[in-house]
């Protein structure tokens, strides 16, 4: 039988402390980790100095491996979001994770409707359409649609040109896959979402940054309104 990768392992304790299996302030150890996952010393060190990286937990000479509490964690980091996505703090994330959106997504439109290109004008007004069509036909909760939202909101947070807001693409397209693959993703949209998802799209490719961040802010609102609904 094959032995365990550092990555397994990574996953293993990430997803224990993700769900609360390992509550904050539980202390691991190295020689325990390796008898219980039955890896080498190297393997474990290594799972341990990429949770550490993460937040998860730190590490102490003679004290041991210490699990952190969430307010430590890496809250954006894509692999603590699948794991969190797979266990009983889903719902809290997904809610999270949307108020995040209308943190930010708003001004990224305004920004997009000012910066981008024709070519990217024209790319985001095709994905909308794409997005009402397949609205349209009940297949909101297809892989084709879930491929042109993450492709949507992605291309409007780089369009901004503003590199920071760029940055929360991985974890909002994280957290929009991770709700449609748990089945909350309904197979006909929200209507006022889709249709203001349309009309952000006109509105930055008219170049009205005040029509595209209001638009963007109401369908981001009726996602948070469907999100809290559902959960």
């Amino acid at each position: 039988m094959a032995r365990a990768s550092h990555g397994s392992v990574t996953d293993a304790i990430g997803r224990r402390i993700a769900d609360g299996g390992l509550a904050p302030g539980t202390v691991l150890t190295l020689g325990g980790l390796e008898a219980e996952y039955g890896v080498s010393r190297t393997v474990v060190r290594e799972a341990v100095r990429v949770l550490e990286a993460m937040g998860l937990v730190e590490q102490r000479r003679r004290v041991g491996v210490t699990v952190r509490p969430p307010s430590a964690w890496s809250a954006l980091d894509t692999r603590l979001i699948g794991w969190q996505l797979a266990g009983p703090r889903r719902d809290q994330l997904i809610v999270n994770t949307t108020e995040l959106r209308a943190a930010i997504e708003p001004i990224a439109a305004r920004l997009s409707a000012q910066r981008s290109t024709d070519v990217q004008r024209g790319e985001i007004l095709r994905l909308a359409e794409e997005l009402a069509r397949l609205g349209a036909a009940g297949l909101g909760n297809s892989a084709e649609y879930l491929e042109a939202d993450i492709a949507f909101h992605d291309l409007i947070l780089v369009s901004s040109g503003n590199l920071m807001l760029a940055a929360a693409r991985a974890p909002i397209a994280a957290a929009i896959e991770g709700r449609a693959l748990h089945g909350l993703t309904p197979g006909v949209p929200n209507p006022d979402a889709l249709h203001n998802h349309v009309e952000t799209a006109a509105a930055i490719g008219r170049a009205d940054p005040d029509g595209a961040e209001e638009h963007t802010r109401r369908y981001v609102a009726a996602v948070l309104s469907e999100v809290r609904h559902t959960i």
